[in-house]
């Protein structure tokens, strides 16, 4: 009785596994230093650091992070991309940033909501008004009468007085 033979692999199919094991590698990698990608949710923890590493303050009436009370400011769940926004918007400003809104209960619900981790909270500041004005396209004002503004990425900004409301819906500024 014979063996069945098999094929020779093929260079096609040598480079998908190539790409296969280093796209794994890669996620591995990613996972293992707290980060995830752009759709995930991340934890208390690996926000801070980003935050952290970037520069960006955040602050709470509370002065805590329980996600469940509405005077903490909560990073759990955030969104990667959301961070990253933020991120993003730190650096091409040049502007302080301060976190006063997270994930924590309180805000208004809805799919792209605070507690989706879609959403931000930043201390209203001379240095970000004039950005946010200058840079980006009026589009109107919100149903509770917040004035808005669009970045070229999508992402929406809220005036509501005291901060801005920054839904991020990409990793864009």
């Amino acid at each position: 009785m014979h063996a069945p033979t098999v094929p020779a692999p093929t260079a096609a199919s040598r480079r998908r596994r190539t790409v296969s094991v280093l796209a794994a590698a890669a996620t591995a990698a990613v996972t293992a230093v707290g980060f995830a990608g752009p759709a995930a949710a991340v934890t208390q923890a690996s926000a801070e650091s980003q935050f952290r590493a970037a520069g960006i303050t955040w602050s709470s009436s509370g002065n805590c992070t329980t996600r469940s009370n509405p005077t903490c400011t909560s990073f759990e769940g955030l969104r990667q991309a959301t961070i990253d926004g933020a991120k993003t918007l730190k650096s091409a400003s040049g502007c302080a940033l301060n976190i006063t809104g997270g994930t924590e209960v309180g805000h208004s619900s809805g799919t792209y909501s605070h507690y989706n981790g879609y959403k931000l909270d930043f201390s209203r500041t001379t240095c970000l008004t004039s950005w946010v004005k200058g840079h980006y396209a009026y589009i109107g004002t919100r149903s509770d009468g917040a004035p808005m503004y669009k970045a070229a990425s999508g992402n929406i900004y809220a005036d509501e007085g005291n901060h801005w409301d920054v839904t991020y819906y990409t990793c864009g500024c």
